[in-house]
């Protein structure tokens, strides 16, 4: 997953590619979503400024008043670009405005490759990462999380021929397509070797900058599996007018983290905010806004890697 990343995604057979690329191809640097707008059902996901939260942030990111939150916007419901502008929308782009909101800030989410925001968090170039991360033990070493989701690893394929894949074992001998920097792309790419070494045919593994790029290169019969996180896999299927299915069962459950870089004084305050959201229901009614409440946790926490 990204796990290692509603408005109608035009994800259309007909159009698929130039769909693709309208919704999230672009990786514009200046691509922008400060505000969080209200779900179309449920409770709000507006929120407001928690004083005792605001008091917890630097002084440091306070002066500045607002927050600058990297996201790959090329999956999902999680993050994508609305059609027709350099707006970054989605489930995480609106718990970063809700987040943003609760620690008296303003959020500015830009789009960027996903292989580049922890090093550029790393490097200051952002305050936060909200793009599917799943949160590891090996990411941990360079960025610290704050839970807020759970997420698995699900298969796909053309919605006729696709091959019976039931688990990673099972790809052994097919191309797969996965997103550059994923544990999707790191669990094919371990399959492989499993497969080499049983005497079976190894997994051909495509890797893409980003999701678009897979979920093309599938459409197009270059690979015949494509991996994702849950929530997304399921939205690329929903989205793709019937081209896709869903293949087996998701594997692999593990939970999402907000990155935050090491001595940025923000962890505290960030773990505060998604408390209070999920407190208030906001957190549920974003969830529920892009109709991935499966995912919904309740304790959040610092750095909760399970591998």
């Amino acid at each position: 997953m990204r796990h290692s990343r509603p408005a109608v995604l035009l994800l259309v057979v007909a159009a698929l590619a130039l769909a693709l690329a309208a919704c999230g191809s672009s990786n514009d640097n200046n691509s922008s979503s400060s505000s969080s707008s209200g779900s179309s059902g449920g409770g709000s996901t507006s929120a407001t400024k928690d004083a005792a939260i605001a008091a917890q942030v630097p002084a440091s990111i306070k002066s500045k008043g607002t927050l600058t939150i990297a996201a790959d916007a090329t999956y999902p419901p999680n993050e994508f670009i609305k059609p027709g502008t350099k707006t970054v929308i989605g489930m995480d782009a609106d718990l970063a405005s809700a987040l943003a909101s609760v620690m008296g800030l303003k959020a500015n989410v830009t789009n960027a490759t996903f292989d580049s925001i922890i090093p550029g968090l790393a490097a200051g170039k952002y305050d936060l990462g909200m793009s599917s991360f799943t949160d590891t033990k090996e990411r941990e070493q360079t960025v610290d999380f704050v839970t807020y989701f759970n997420a698995g690893t699900a298969f796909y394929g053309k919605a006729q021929g696709a091959p019976a894949i039931n688990g990673l074992a099972d790809l052994c001998g097919h191309k797969v397509a996965v997103e550059k920097g994923t544990t999707q792309a790191t669990d094919a790419q371990a399959q492989s070797k499993k497969c080499k070494s049983a005497g079976k045919g190894a997994v051909t593994v495509s890797v893409f900058p980003d999701q678009n790029g897979a979920n093309l290169a599938l459409s197009s019969g270059r690979d015949d599996v494509g991996m994702a996180d849950s929530p997304v896999a399921a939205y690329i299927v929903k989205q793709s007018n019937g081209q896709f299915k869903l293949i087996g069962q998701p594997y692999g459950e593990a939970p999402y983290g907000i990155a935050i870089p090491k001595k940025s004084g923000l962890q505290k305050p960030v773990l505060a905010a998604v408390k209070k959201l999920i407190a208030g229901g906001q957190y549920k009614a974003i969830l529920a806004k892009w109709g991935i409440q499966s995912g919904a946790i309740t304790t959040p926490v610092i750095n909760g890697a399970t591998s």
